[in-house]
C-alpha cells in the first residue's frame, strides 16, 4: 500500500487536514497523489521519483518550508526518517498537523514508539503491513528534535568522506567498490562515466589511480549523495549530473564506464536494476569503449552483458563479488 493510498484511507475514515498547503517529504510516485494536487508540495531528492511526481502535476520544492501540514514518508534509514520528522516538525506552526507514514519493514512501528514518547498521538491507522499516524504540533518543541536532526546530517566516515544516513554504505568504503577500484587501477583513460556514483568514492579512486583520465562524470540519482560527492572530490576533471543512470539516452561519448550498481529498490534483490545499468553503459560508450562493473556474486548479469556487448569477461573476484570487463557495445 502506497503512502498516498494510506493517507486517502485515513481521510476516508474521518481524518481532517488543516486549511493550507501540505508538504510531503520523500513521497514516492503514486497516482493517488493527484487527489491532492492543489495543496501538495513534494520534497524528493531521488531523481526517478522526483520526475514521476512532477509528471503528475505536483509542485516540487527543494527544501522544507513553512506549511500547514506535513507528511513524512519513511525511508529504510531510521536516522534519515527521524531527521525528516524533526525538519517537518520544526516547519509547522502551533496546531499544525504532522503525519508519518511507512511500512512496518521500514520501521514504522519503532518510529511510532519514538514519537509517542515525546508527543501525544492523535490517531493511527494500520493497513496492508503499513502504518500512518499523526500528531498536532504544540507550542513547545521536544528537545529530542535537535538530536534527531543532528543524527541525519552529513559527517565524515572512517575513510574521511562526507556521507549521511540513507546513502549507500555511508559508514565505510563498500568492499565491492574497493575490489573494482583495485582491478581498474591505472587502466582508465579518456572520458569516463561513473554510473550510480553515490557519494563519490569510486570516482575519487579512479582519479587518484590514473593521470590518463581526461574527465569523469558522476551520474547519480540521489541528489543528497551527489551533493556529498561534490564536496568529496576536488578535481577539475570531475563533473556531476543528477540523473537516472538507468534511463540515459544513447550518446556514445565515453571511453570508459565504471559502475557498482545498486541491486535493490526495497530490501529484496532486483537484478533488473543492474541489467538496466549494463544497458545504459552500452548506450553511452563509444564503439571502442570499455565497461568495468562489480556485482554481488549471486546476481545473474552474464546474459545482459552478452546482449549488450560483443566481448566481455569475468575478472578474478572473491567469494562475495564478481568483476566484469566488457568491450565494444553492440549498436
Amino acid at each position: 500500500m502506497s503512502d498516498a493510498a494510506r493517507l486517502n484511507y485515513a481521510l476516508g475514515q474521518g481524518l481532517l487536514l488543516p486549511e493550507g498547503p501540505m508538504l510531503a517529504i520523500r513521497p514516492t510516485a503514486s497516482p493517488e497523489w493527484r487527489e491532492h494536487v492543489e495543496r501538495l508540495e513534494c520534497l524528493q531528492s531521488f531523481k526517478p521519483d522526483h520526475d514521476a511526481l512532477a509528471s503528475l502535476g505536483l509542485r516540487m520544492v527543494q527544501e522544507v518550508g513553512a506549511t500547514a501540514s506535513a507528511l513524512v514518508c519513511l525511508t529504510r534509514s531510521r536516522e534519515e526518517s527521524l531527521a525528516n520528522i524533526a525538519a517537518a516538525w520544526s516547519a509547522l506552526p502551533e496546531r499544525g498537523l504532522l503525519l508519518i507514514s511507512g511500512e512496518k519493514k521500514q520501521g514504522a512501528d519503532a518510529i511510532f514508539k519514538s514519537v509517542r514518547k515525546v508527543a501525544e498521538v492523535d490517531g493511527s491507522t494500520s493497513k496492508a503491513h503499513g502504518r500512518l499516524f499523526w500528531i498536532t504540533v504544540g507550542a513547545t518543541r521536544p528537545d529530542v528534535l535537535a538530536d534527531w536532526h543532528a543524527a541525519g546530517q552529513m559527517r565524515r566516515n572512517g575513510a574521511g568522506y562526507l556521507t549521511a544516513p540513507g546513502m549507500f554504505s555511508p559508514d565505510k568504503v563498500d568492499a565491492g567498490s574497493q575490489l573494482l577500484a583495485d582491478a581498474f587501477a591505472g587502466e582508465l583513460k579518456g572520458d569516463v562515466a561513473d554510473l550510480g556514483a553515490g557519494w563519490g568514492w569510486l570516482s575519487a579512486a579512479a582519479l587518484t589511480s590514473s593521470d590518463k583520465i581526461d574527465s569523469i562524470k558522476l551520474i547519480e540519482a540521489e541528489k543528497l549523495s551527489l551533493n556529498a560527492a561534490q564536496q568529496n572530490i576536488d578535481d577539475a576533471r570531475a563533473s556531476f549530473e543528477w540523473g537516472d543512470a538507468t534511463a540515459l539516452p544513447a550518446r556514445r561519448v565515453f571511453d570508459t564506464v565504471i559502475s557498482n550498481p545498486p541491486f535493490h529498490k526495497t530490501r529484496a534483490a532486483d537484478p533488473e536494476l543492474g541489467r538496466a545499468f549494463i544497458a545504459s553503459a552500452a548506450r553511452v560508450l563509444k564503439s571502442s569503449g570499455t565497461f568495468w562493473m562489480v556485482a554481488n556474486r549471486q546476481l545473474p548479469y552474464e546474459s545482459a552483458l552478452e546482449t549488450h556487448f560483443q566481448r566481455w569477461e569475468e575478472l578474478p573476484g572473491n567469494g562475495a563479488f564478481k568483476l566484469f570487463r566488457a568491450r565494444r557495445p553492440r549498436s
